[in-house]
């Protein structure tokens, strides 16, 4: 039998050459896939998260240094102690801009001790900074959670000078 012949094989005749672009193009499909699922598991495996973890850590060492900086600033250059229990020489109170989330979860600034300490689920986020307040400051206290308003209170009375972390305006 010949080729193009009833019964007889068509393979070789030439008529198969059509079949010849769509293979190609097939396996170049194939090929295209294969590389970009190779490179996004890569990316999503390691490097991504490595690099969000960095920039979250670098988000709370300047959350953190921002927020004490901000609580240092709220205490009153005048305020001193002497005047009769229970009488008030100043009271402040300063708004604190912070960031509603750190690496997308929620965090927590707590002070005590005369330092401020960010709590953060992640453990590449975090820290403590001891704050830099005169000596007239007797206590630091309170705490804030992200995406609430916080701002500082100032107090002074005849005991010294007094500051509590507080959620609101």
């Amino acid at each position: 039998m010949r080729p193009g012949e009833p019964g007889g094989s068509t393979l070789g005749d030439g008529t198969d050459r059509a079949l010849s672009p769509v293979v190609g193009k097939t396996l170049e499909l194939g090929v295209l896939v294969l590389l970009v699922a190779l490179l996004t598991s890569t990316l999503y495996g390691g490097v991504v998260p490595e690099y969000r973890s960095a920039a979250a850590g670098e988000l709370g060492d300047r959350t953190l240094a921002r927020a004490a900086g901000d609580v240092e600033r709220a205490v009153p250059p005048n305020a001193t102690g002497g005047l009769p229990d229970g009488q008030a020489a100043v009271a402040v109170r300063a708004s604190v801009p912070l960031p509603d989330s750190i690496r997308g979860r929620t965090y927590s600034l707590v002070a005590g001790s005369r330092s401020l300490r960010l709590v953060h689920p992640h453990p590449s986020v975090g820290g403590e900074t001891q704050l830099a307040l005169p000596d007239r400051v007797r206590t630091v206290d309170g705490a804030w959670e992200s995406g609430a308003p916080a701002a500082v209170a100032v107090r002074a009375n005849a005991t010294g000078v007094h500051l509590r972390l507080v959620v609101g305006e």
